[in-house]
Formats: C-alpha cells, sequence, structure tokens
C-alpha cells in the first residue's frame, strides 16, 4: 500500500473509532428506553401487595386467603416479568425450630397457589423468617393472629 492510499485508510480507521456508529447511537438509545420502560413498570407493580394470615399450627391457605391471591395474581397480570418476594413470619405460639418450620410450609403453600394461578415459578423467591419481625405484640391473640402472615410483594 502506497504512503498516498494509507493515509486516508488510516484517518478513516481513526475517525470511526472516535466516533461512535449511528448504529451504536442507535442502541444505546433503545436500551435506554427499554430500561426506563423497566423501570416504570417496576414501580407500577410495586404498588400492589398480598397479605395471607393461617390459623395457629396451620399452613392450610383458606378461602380468604385464596381470594387475596387471586386478587393480587390479576393485579400483575400487566407485570409478566415481575419477581415476587413471598415471605412468612410466623406468632411465638410454640417452639422456635417449629415456627421455622411451619414458617417454611406456609410461604410453600402460598407459593403452591400464586403457580396454580399462573405464575412462574422461577418468578418466586420463597422465604420463612419464623418469629422475626413480628407486625405486632405477640402479647395477645389479636398480635399474634397479624403475625402469622405471608407477605407477598414485588422485589
Amino acid at each position: 500500500m502506497s504512503r498516498r492510499t494509507g493515509l486516508p485508510v488510516l484517518v478513516a480507521m481513526l475517525l470511526l473509532q472516535a466516533c461512535p456508529s449511528a448504529y451504536q447511537r442507535t442502541y444505546d438509545r433503545e436500551m435506554q428506553q427499554l430500561q426506563q420502560q423497566a423501570t416504570e413498570q417496576h414501580a407500577a407493580a410495586s404498588r400492589y401487595a398480598a397479605v395471607v394470615y393461617f390459623d395457629v399450627g396451620s399452613a392450610v391457605v383458606d378461602g380468604n386467603g385464596r381470594q387475596e391471591i387471586t386478587w393480587f395474581v390479576q393485579q400483575m397480570q400487566p407485570y409478566p416479568q415481575a419477581v415476587l418476594l413471598v415471605q412468612e413470619f410466623a406468632d411465638t405460639t410454640g417452639s422456635e425450630g417449629k415456627n421455622q418450620s411451619l414458617s417454611e410450609d406456609r410461604a410453600r403453600a402460598v407459593a403452591a397457589v400464586l403457580t396454580s394461578s399462573g405464575i412462574a415459578s422461577s418468578r418466586l423467591i420463597v422465604q420463612g423468617y419464623g418469629t422475626t419481625s413480628a407486625a405486632d405484640s405477640n402479647a395477645t391473640s389479636k398480635g399474634r393472629g397479624r403475625n402469622r402472615r405471608v407477605e407477598i410483594t414485588v422485589r
């Protein structure tokens, strides 16, 4: 290659490296729009939450719990990519080990109802916390009832 033809090629290569291509700018702009859209969808989905309460010593989702989950699943229909946290908390009735096990069973029971209602299990993060994070005092039966709960939120 002669010096005459090599110089313009070198200049062209330097210009291409220094300036992003129209393709790259378009790609970057579209990625930014998609990220903005995902952020807006997450914020919208995060407005919804559900709480399912349980009887003492039970991990059975009753009619009220199923109704709450059905409502929540309907709210999540516009957000098929939303990841959901299924977190269970127990009251202090019984031993800590039993409460932890019961907590995990309750969280799995709610997750099973969610999946049977059309929510993919890959979208669920299921956790049982036992007696930590009480919503109310365990000194009263009303408070203990509020503590036997599964909270479903958007992550």
